[in-house]
């Protein structure tokens, strides 16, 4: 009986010890311990996603993937893998594991040091959340104590929803619904068990045995996570057989991106970063752009083919490098892909390595190790580049292009039998940029900031201030019509020369072509794009006038230099800025602001920013408080706390004095939602007029008894709802394109980076469509067909628009030679559109001499 007694007292001491010990570690970890009521509000680490707006998915941002999921979206099996294998007494503990700590104890006390882990689910959910990874005996018993905190504070059902979301499972993956993305390129929904098992066993060691880094070891973790499933009954036999027999497979996916759009995603990411802050990456932040799917697939389609077209018609420039010199031994190739995939791809453009020359054919390797063979047909077009301007002769055969061992770029494209046919391609030289906005409320439905993304970053559609040569036109003679001039005044079409006292020489602008018709009417001079009519108009209006009128379209005064050149298009713009301008004449006068970001919802789905566009005002609207030509600049003062898009409005807005432009004035345009008019509905229907006179000119040019604008190549789209200009700067160092249809405005450029190089002459390419470029570069072969091309797509389901004709706006039928009232119908004349009061009083008689309109001459019958 003693020796129980001192038994039991022993025991009471030893628990009380123990309990003391237990109570004193509390006591000193206590101040370090986390609050662990941060859990129920905790916010996971969540990628940033940015949309179309059509809810189309472009870009994942986030330094980690991760995409959240509830219990109710797991798997069982999955639930019952882990639990298997990680804690198979987890809903029976409270926290932690007594058994396990005792066997960790164990191998303590045998080998000096902590080489067994015995951590719980919670016990690996408080080191995630709270803790480190280092294995030390102070760090462990903080973790229990964090455990226990959890489980009294959330259920089972919690701990494993954050468990789930929490874990790291390799390749910067965090929670299972991105391992499941980033492992096999599924949802938790489509796993197989195999598939469930070898997530189940990642945590173990989630850099090594994941089955991308290693297949045999991921392999052995799983058969060892079934084994556990099989021994606990939560999978029958048949099901541990079946499940072993899975091959292992995976490969890195990404995010499921439906639409590549590198320029307009970054575009979303720098404008969120901006508004909320780095943090904006990882919360969960679900960003819907202005893009239209279709437009901006049908953009970058357009804008890249045309470019590569291009740079092919300009030669080709031979191998990225060599891989093994032609007299030398191949190399393995395990070494060809691995140096292949050292090489980045670009877009449709993968590297490859020359193989086998043969005559008219080439076999290659490509980076995932397949090899292709490029036919006759696919390099042809390999005429050798010799500068932008020359190319050698063409190629005879695969020898005078290729040789064993060079990496090229090969491009591939599917048959009408969807059979795979590559093609020689390369790195343009050149670069391209593409815009498209709506002009109803400026939102950018569509934009190409470069070649490719990865290639370069710099973004041209919004950050490459270029000279716009011929574009700048419509704007020069906008002010010429609201200073009075009419579709049908006559210009002079004749060589201009005129000393100039700054310079000291003599100023001699030129036609592009130089061909000189004499006196030409207003309408046929843009449509042709006449220079001499150009200047001789802007002298007519006045430089400084047609610089203020130039900035109600959104242009900044310092990009407009204060010289007559600025008519041939010295003046220097972005694509965006060219496509805004336009959306003045396509809305009927007004200035819409471009924007690019719809709305922004949280990781909640809540909206937490809504884009408020100014848009066109359609009824009871207020009166138009258009400025006049001849603008004074005068500073309009914006209020406290105006938004830079508010402090344009006021840019917009300024008006002489004499029309009472006080501040109110100014204030009350700025905070309006509608869109300020800054030229009339009747000036913005008459420059579409001319516009579209730019594509489908006059007469039946094909039949040699008409004319033809500059952008005759949009005929075939077939409408007569659409115009636009082309551009073209000196030397072809600039080309532009851009132009509307309904309820859409595009712009497209095509040039150098480097402002010394111009685009060139283009030899004939047997790859190049009947009317594509053969010859000199300019905006009409260069920069229209992408136009054109994304025309096709934008237009293909919107029925032609009937032509609406505003108030004021009368027809009278002209001679077309002289402009002046007639009383014939026969192909001299035509019908023309006048302001009323514009409108000719002259007629001209069959002999070509004029005399003043009586009442016997024809009048209402001429509308």
């Amino acid at each position: 009986m003693k020796f129980i007694k001192r038994l039991i007292l022993f025991a009471v001491f030893c628990i009380f010890l123990g309990v003391s010990t237990i109570f004193g570690f509390y006591l000193y970890v206590k101040p370090e311990l986390p609050d662990v009521a941060t859990l129920r509000d905790v916010e996971l680490q969540t990628p940033m996603l940015v949309y179309t707006k059509d809810g189309k998915l472009m870009a994942e941002f986030g330094e980690n993937k991760r995409i959240p999921v509830t219990l109710d979206e797991i798997p069982q099996p999955l639930i019952e893998a882990l639990i298997a294998t990680e804690d198979t007494r987890f809903y029976t503990h409270y926290g932690i594991d007594p058994i396990g700590i005792v066997r960790a104890a164990i191998v303590v006390a045998a080998s000096g040091s902590a080489k067994q882990g015995a951590s719980t689910i919670t016990q690996q959910l408080a080191r995630n959340f709270f803790l480190t990874n280092e294995k030390k005996i102070m760090r462990k018993i903080k973790e229990i104590f964090i455990a226990i905190h959890i489980e009294q504070l959330l259920t089972k059902e919690e701990i494993l929803e954050l468990y789930f979301n929490k874990i790291f499972l390799g390749h910067r993956s965090y929670g299972i619904g991105a391992a499941a993305q980033t492992y096999y390129g599924k949802t938790l929904d489509q796993l197989t068990l195999g598939e469930m098992a070898t997530l189940a066993g990642l945590p173990k060691a989630p850099s090594s045995i994941n089955p991308i880094t290693s297949a045999e070891r991921a392999t052995s973790r799983r058969n060892i996570v079934l084994r556990r499933m099989l021994e606990e009954g939560y999978i029958s036999q048949f099901e541990f057989d079946q499940a072993r027999q899975e091959p292992v497979i995976s490969r890195r996916h990404g995010a499921d991106i439906e639409l590549y759009a590198g320029y307009f995603s970054e575009y979303a990411r720098a404008w969120m970063i901006e508004q909320y802050g780095d943090e904006a990456l990882t919360s969960g932040y679900r960003v819907f752009t202005t893009s239209d799917s279709k437009l901006q697939q049908a953009a970058q389609t357009a804008a890249i083919n045309n470019l590569l077209s291009y740079d092919q018609g300009h030669g080709y420039r031979g191998a990225v490098k060599t891989l093994w010199q032609a007299d030398a031994t191949p190399l393995p190739a395990e070494e060809i892909i691995k140096a292949l995939r050292q090489e980045p791809n670009y877009g449709a453009l993968t590297p490859a390595a020359v193989t086998v020359v043969g005559d008219k054919q080439v076999e290659l390797i490509n980076r995932a190790g397949d090899n292709i063979t490029i036919e006759w047909d696919g390099m042809k077009w390999a005429r050798r580049f010799i500068h932008d301007a020359r190319q050698g002769p063409a190629p005879k055969k695969a020898a005078d292009i290729f040789t064993e061992g060079e990496m090229v770029y090969v491009t591939s494209a599917q048959d009408d039998e969807d059979n795979t046919i590559w093609s020689l391609s390369q790195v343009p030289a050149a670069n391209t940029a593409f815009t498209a906005i709506s002009p109803n409320d400026g939102a950018v439905l569509a934009m190409v900031g470069g070649f490719n993304y990865t290639h370069s970053k710099f973004n041209r559609a919004l950050q490459s201030v270029r000279q716009v040569g011929s574009g700048i036109k419509p704007f020069i003679y906008a002010a010429a019509l609201d200073d009075g001039m009419t579709l049908a005044t006559l210009i002079n079409d004749a060589p201009i020369s005129r000393w100039d006292q700054s310079m000291g020489v003599a100023w001699r602008p030129k036609n592009s072509p130089e061909v000189y018709d004499g006196p030409q009417r207003v309408r046929v001079g843009l449509a042709k794009s006449k220079n001499v009519m150009a200047v001789r108009i802007l002298q007519r209006v006045g430089l400084d006038e047609s610089i203020n009128y130039l900035t109600r379209f959104g242009f900044k005064r310092k990009d407009l230099p204060r010289a007559e050149a600025l008519a041939l298009g010295a003046g220097s713009l972005t694509p965006i800025e060219m496509a805004q301008g336009f959306a003045v004449f396509a809305n009927g006068g007004y200035y819409v602001e471009p924007y690019f970001i719809e709305r922004v919802e949280d990781a909640n789905g809540e909206v937490i920013f809504q884009a408020e566009p100014k848009t066109i005002c359609q009824q009871n609207c207020p009166e138009p408080n258009i400025p006049p030509v001849r603008l004074p600049e005068v500073e309009v003062s914006a209020a406290e706390g105006t938004t830079p898009e508010q402090q344009r409005l006021f840019e917009v807005a300024g008006v002489e004095e004499d029309l009472l432009a006080t501040e109110e004035e100014a204030a009350e345009e700025a905070f309006s939602p509608y869109a300020p008019q800054v030229i009339s509905e009747q000036t913005a229907f008459l420059m579409r007029e001319m516009l579209e006179s730019n594509i489908w000119g006059g007469g039946n040019w094909r039949a040699g008894t008409g004319w033809n604008g500059t952008g005759w190549r949009g005929q075939v789209l077939k409408r007569r709802d659409i115009g636009g200009k082309t551009g073209t700067t000196n030397d072809s160092r600039d080309t532009w394109y851009t132009g509307y249809g309904p309820s859409i405005v595009a712009t497209s450029w095509v040039g150098f980076d480097d402002f010394s190089r111009k685009l060139g002459r283009i030899s004939r390419n047997p790859n190049l469509g009947d009317d594509q470029r053969v010859g000199g570069s300019a905006g009409g072969n260069i920069a229209q067909p992408p136009w054109v091309d994304f025309m096709k797509v934008a237009l293909e389901e919107t029925p032609v628009s009937e032509k609406q004709i505003p108030e004021d706006i009368v027809r009278v039928r002209i001679d077309k030679d002289t402009g002046l009232l007639t009383r014939r119908s026969d192909g001299s004349t035509m019908f023309e559109y006048f302001l009323k009061g514009t409108e000719p009083e002259d007629v001209v008689q069959q002999s070509g001499s004029i005399f003043e309109v009586t009442e016997e001459a024809p009048s209402e019958e001429l509308f």
